[in-house]
């Protein structure tokens, strides 16, 4: 393989010149030399605008050597589709820009031990207590429409001002072993966001992010990509200001086929979430071996710290939603402010699924107040009052809790009340070994029904 280095095409790496034109250069040649190795040699701070990588080009980012992306909006151009897919993607100015970017791309990489900086610190307007005002124009830092066979390894990406690593319609990806770190109060600064993508497999990485860690979606501006099918990630350590993974809320196209095994997730707002806010199902989701960890927050921030998040309810007045079924939570540890919770608009959009050996503790650990929930986004009142409890389940159908388990640590507020709380139509209601009181025996039973009684 073929090295071309930035340097030898006048890269001048001080943190302060802008290497564009250079490192722009440097992948054309590279390109069109057949592919190889374009390589960011250590030592340098090389401030950059928008890149548009190419196929066949492995962007080999050496250990102490750093990619930045501007502060300018001015050094970075507009996405531009050809294509009938993309050709109305995101035409809101505000979220058209990117750092790397990427068309059709086939065989690509992006790997090194070095940092890939997208300078969310730059499109800061103002420091609130829990949240960052941002500019209106922010670049993702990746972007890739289309392609096949690509790969993130090793390289650290960190400070994303939107979106870090956004892929729609990328096929046969592989991202192995990354470190995202992003500012926790810098919103929508999602780490991966897999958006009409299919046999992607993650591993290893660890994620920070304000926004979520790793989201799959279908967005309707894409739905010629067909549906997010055949992902798994195993083995991530993922903080969150939001949701760890998340499946949603954009659902235009199916998502299915899901595997999510053997991670940890501490310190964050929402553990495991699946949101359904439009007219396509979600179906055939594996969640298991999981270790999770959650905690109150500041409104302004999704989520309600549910270890646990199902829910369908529309986006807009004029939405219909599908249907969330055959979705299971195996062997799954939960620590927090808040339970398992399951919530349905309406009946019949949340069907068979299965709680097995899952585990929750509830304590309070924060100065934010319990006894609310949060469905958001969506029409009308998204942080509705309601009792805390270990399982909530609201209009779903076949449901079942083997092996479960509620326990409740420490002096819990009223709001805190029972180990499962039925409302709405709940049909199909299983209970098998589960265990668990109220947080205060002598005012609430363990089990609250408004539903049909479990059998």
């Amino acid at each position: 393989m073929a090295d071309y280095n930035i340097r030898d095409f006048h890269a001048v790496g001080d943190g302060t010149h802008k290497d564009t034109v250079a490192i722009q250069a440097t992948i054309n040649a590279c390109a069109q030399g057949g592919g190889g190795r374009v390589v960011v040699p250590a030592g340098g701070v090389y401030v950059s605008g928008t890149l548009e990588l190419k196929s066949n080009v492995d962007l080999y980012v050496e250990r102490g050597a750093v990619l930045e992306a501007s502060g300018d909006e001015a050094d970075f151009v507009h996405m531009h589709v050809d294509r009938p897919q993309m050709l109305n993607v995101y035409p809101n100015i505000n979220q058209s820009i990117a750092f790397i970017i990427g068309y059709d791309l086939q065989n690509v990489a992006i790997t090194g031990g070095g940092v890939i900086d997208g300078g969310g610190r730059k499109f800061i307007v103002e420091r609130l207590q829990h949240i960052y005002r941002m500019k209106q124009v922010r670049p993702f830092t990746f972007f890739f429409i289309g392609g096949s066979n690509i790969t993130f390894r090793d390289v650290t990406i960190r400070d994303g001002a939107l979106w870090t690593l956004r892929l729609s319609g990328c096929e046969d990806v592989l991202i192995d072993g990354i470190r995202i770190q992003n500012d926790l109060m810098l919103p929508n600064n999602d780490g991966i966001d897999l958006d009409h993508c299919r046999h992607v497999r993650i591993v290893g990485c660890h994620i920070v992010a304000g926004d979520d860690c790793i989201c799959l979606k279908t967005c309707g501006n894409a739905g010629s990509f067909g549906a997010c099918e055949n992902i798994t990630v195993t083995g991530c350590t993922l903080i969150s200001t939001s949701c760890a993974l998340i499946i949603g809320c954009e659902a235009h196209m199916p998502m299915r086929n899901v595997v999510f095994d053997s991670c940890v997730i501490q310190a964050s707002h929402r553990g495991l979430g699946i949101h359904l806010s439009h007219e396509c199902d979600v179906e055939n989701v594996i969640f298991s071996n999981m270790i999770i960890e959650t905690r109150l927050f500041d409104e302004a921030w999704w989520g309600r710290a549910e270890p646990i998040y199902l829910c369908a309810v529309p986006w807009a007045a004029d939405d219909t939603i599908g249907t969330i079924r055959n979705i299971r939570f195996t062997n799954v540890l939960c620590k927090g402010e808040n339970g398992v919770f399951v919530y349905a608009s309406e009946p019949d959009h949340i069907q068979n699924v299965l709680f097995e050996h899952v585990r929750v503790e509830l304590v309070k650990t924060s100065k934010w107040s319990a006894g609310r929930q949060d469905i958001r986004p969506c029409v009308g009142e998204g942080l509705p009052p309601h009792p805390t409890s270990g399982f909530m389940i609201n209009n779903a159908s076949d449901i079942t809790l083997r092996h479960c388990e509620v326990m409740w640590t420490g002096t819990l507020p009223d709001e805190y009340r029972y180990a499962l709380d039925c409302g709405g139509v709940v049909n199909g209601l299983l209970l098998d070994d589960f265990i668990g009181a109220s947080a205060h025996p002598d005012h609430y039973p363990a089990i609250h029904q408004n539903a049909p009684e479990a059998r």
